[in-house]
């Protein structure tokens, strides 16, 4: 049988191990210091008593020595034992704390995010290491249940068109539909909502990811604002919705550094949020100002507005307030969490705000400023 290696041993073992080489070199250091030292400084005080019977200081040192040498022996081995006993009570609370640690961690591992550390009382380092475990297996069970949540959600938002190309396509073979325009229009905006929903969820994963590619120039904020909405006012005239455009003082001149074309989308999205949300005769304020070292663009509408509980969760992948309006609106349910994955590329904020049902909601973008039309000429 061959021998356990050193790199096997446990921590215990290795915890008692060290105890006893810490004392075993303390202990022959004691015994070199006092046999080298010990005796001298014994003879010299026997010389200042003036004894000169060489006999007696003989029999005196002699007994000095081995006075010394009982005492001092079982003083190291009382002090070994007691740094064993040490040892082994420590390396017991350690070894248990990392136990503890290591079928936790094997929880997780296996899947259950709910798993959390206790308390383990063994200092700073061990509860700072409990609080990181406690912390990561938190944002993966959050992670989780946002995956499962999003599969839930993608499945049910291809569900539909799926169905209804299928419904159509199975009517044709059998001769109930006719393969006319007004179909083939219908089952190509069916593909077309799907095209868009892939592409929205791909978007809005890479912009997550931090892989969004960006072109970045200088952008100025107000031909942004005014673009925006020179391309959302046919849609906003053909729903009734009243779309009211204010660029205020210092934003007129202010620039960002940012990508045209995802602010863009940015500001469509949340137009089209608006649009969606706004009944007939309604009305929807895209303002611009300038806060500080920062431009503020608003979208707030008079429309049905968002209760409390669902603020929170707004920017959510799929997250509607109302699933079934929402989807009759034919929203993808990832456009506000487009909104916010470019934002924040752009070292942006976005916020939502509401007074509850029926006050309408307001929508808030924040972006740094980088200099000023006037300061760039």
């Amino acid at each position: 049988m061959s021998p356990v290696r050193p790199e096997r041993w446990g921590l215990a073992a290795r915890l008692l191990a060290a105890t006893m080489a810490v004392v075993l070199v303390a202990a022959g250091t004691a015994w070199a210091v006092a046999i080298a030292i010990g005796p001298a400084v014994f003879h010299d005080h026997m010389v200042d008593t003036g004894l000169s019977d060489p006999a007696g200081v003989e029999h005196a040192e002699r007994a000095f020595r081995t006075a010394s040498a009982v005492s001092l022996g079982l003083a190291l081995v009382t002090a070994l034992a007691a740094a064993v006993a040490v040892s082994l009570f420590l390396s017991r609370r350690v070894t248990r704390s990392l136990r503890l640690a290591t079928m936790a961690s094997k929880r997780v591992a296996a899947g259950d995010h709910s798993v959390r550390m206790p308390h383990l009382g063994m200092g700073r380092e061990f509860d700072d290491m409990g609080a990181a475990f406690n912390t990561m297996a938190a944002e993966l069970s959050a992670v989780e249940a946002s995956r499962t949540r999003m599969l839930g959600d993608l499945a049910h938002e291809m569900r539909t068109p799926v169905a209804t190309l299928d419904g159509y396509l199975e009517a044709i073979m059998d001769g109930v539909e006719r393969a006319d325009e007004k179909t083939l229009t219908m089952l190509r905006t069916q593909v077309g909502r799907l095209a868009r929903l892939a592409e929205d969820v791909a978007l809005v994963t890479t912009a997550e990811e931090g892989r969004l590619g960006m072109r970045r120039e200088p952008v100025e904020v107000a031909a942004l604002v005014r673009s925006a909405a020179e391309l959302a006012a046919a849609r906003f005239a053909a729903r009734g919705v009243d779309l009211d455009t204010k660029i205020d003082g210092a934003a007129t001149g202010a620039v960002v550094v940012a990508d045209r074309d995802r602010l863009g989308q940015v500001l469509t999205n949340l137009l089209d949020n608006a649009l969606r949300h706004t009944p007939h005769g309604g009305s929807v304020r895209l303002l611009a100002r300038q806060d500080g070292s920062a431009v503020v663009i608003v979208v707030s509408d008079s429309g049905e507005g968002i209760p409390d509980e669902h603020l929170p969760h707004l920017f959510e992948r799929f997250y509607r307030v109302d699933t079934a309006r929402d989807r009759a609106h034919g929203g993808s349910g990832v456009g506000l969490a487009i909104v916010r994955a470019i934002v924040q590329a752009h070292d942006g904020a976005v916020t939502a705000t509401s007074d509850g049902p029926g006050t309408g909601s307001t929508f808030t973008v924040t972006l740094p400023v980088r200099g000023s039309v006037t300061a760039g000429r």
